[in-house]
């Protein structure tokens, strides 16, 4: 059948304007165009503002010509803007919720096409009742790991403080010693696909003893790498140096990195958090780092990231002469964001050239799969994503 879809793109902001045909973007354009056809529905047309949502958005029109791409964050509210399509394209800050899944049934969709692995923000449950296929583009590990990496190493060696000192002129080298990698003890948890990745590099390129943890353990990356499972996460927390985050989000894992956790970390400790914002008591974070307990985190996830990440919040104002701020400025963020032995990065540990490229042939993939009735490769039901088992220490 020709399948009517809809990208919802909560990444960027653009102005909205007149449907016209459907036009690939430039290739390096600032400012690149996706327009929907004008068709019997009502259309949309979207001014992508950079390239990264062009490299999602745009296989999606080529391959789905009456695709309407908008800007909105799709909630209950915003349901509405997809009726007359078959599915849906969200992405990770989309909420998903039953009573979103219940509007968007009602006005004819099928099936929830995810730019995304984590289906935190979907009720399965909810979906299954409504009868509405879910299905993710579940990325190949590799730009996420390296990215955990790199920020690991970047606070190791103060690369930020060094680089921000050289622009001003300072080349002195006080305050600037680091720590050898090799040799350190590395916790992972959580040893899905980007987990074992991350546990691979540390152990074989660093000469690091890895730690890990996990509900189920991945023998083929045990084997590989050479890590070691603990069923107790006091141990992992105790002995490593380095704790690093790799699992889901969900009623489990939710806050997993509390007051209690914290404590049992050896003193200057690292924590690395790529995977979900949530995993992390985020006030707890900002105790340890005040009592030098925790020496250094690097996240790249934050649990309000919603309200502030893929925005450009610095021309935004509250029109206080003098002492203006965004409306809705976090205090927290930015106390976490102006520390030196804090790195922050606007959950962009997936954006490479090859993940977006994958990211935008699976979601394609899927969507045709659904368009033929299936069968499908990466659906996402209850029955394959049972609830991570607790992880606190016994």
């Amino acid at each position: 059948r020709r399948l009517r879809s809809i990208g919802f793109n909560d990444a960027h902001r653009w102005p909205p304007a007149r449907s016209a045909a459907c036009t690939p973007p430039r290739s390096g354009s600032p400012c690149s165009v996706i327009k929907a056809p004008r068709t019997r529905r009502r259309c949309a047309t979207a001014r992508i503002a950079r390239n990264t949502s062009c490299r999602q958005i745009a296989p999606l029109c080529a391959a789905f010509p009456k695709t309407k791409v908008l800007h909105s964050r799709l909630c209950a509210e915003t349901a509405p803007l997809a009726d007359g399509c078959d599915a849906v394209s969200v992405f990770v800050h989309d909420e998903l919720d039953a009573a979103t899944l219940a509007r968007l049934k009602r006005g004819g969709v099928g099936c929830v096409a995810l730019r995304c692995a984590g289906v935190d923000r979907v009720d399965l449950a909810a979906a299954e009742r409504e009868g509405i296929v879910v299905l993710r583009a579940d990325p190949k590990p590799y730009a996420v790991a390296e990215h955990a990496v790199a920020l690991a190493l970047a606070l190791s060696r103060q690369v930020v403080k060094a680089a921000q000192r050289v622009r001003s002129g300072n080349y002195a080298l006080s305050g600037l010693v680091g720590f050898d990698v090799r040799g350190k003890t590395v916790g992972v948890i959580g040893t899905g696909r980007i987990g074992t990745h991350v546990a691979k590099v540390f152990a074989t390129g660093f000469g690091c003893r890895v730690l890990a943890h996990d509900i189920a353990h991945n023998r083929v990356g045990d084997d590989s790498c050479s890590f070691e499972y603990v069923d107790d996460l006091s141990t992992l927390y105790r002995e490593s140096h380095i704790v690093t985050l790799h699992c889901p989000l969900n009623e489990s894992t939710y806050h997993m990195i509390d007051t209690d956790a914290l404590h049992m970390m050896r003193p200057g400790a690292m924590l690395v958090n790529v995977s979900r914002g949530g995993l992390v008591d985020t006030a707890a974070l900002l105790e340890a780092l005040d009592r030098r307990s925790l020496a250094a985190a690097a996240l790249d996830v934050y649990e309000h990231e919603a309200a502030s990440f893929f925005k450009d919040l610095s021309a935004e104002t509250d029109h206080v002469s003098g002492a203006s701020l965004p409306p809705d400025w976090d205090d927290t963020l930015a106390s976490l964001a102006t520390r030196p032995n804090v790195i922050l990065t606007p959950h962009a540990a997936f954006l490479t050239a090859e993940a977006l490229r994958h990211i935008a042939d699976t979601t394609v993939a899927n969507l045709a799969e659904f368009a033929a009735g299936g069968p499908y490769t990466n659906q996402v039901s209850t029955a394959t994503t049972e609830t991570y088992r607790a992880m606190k220490p016994n």
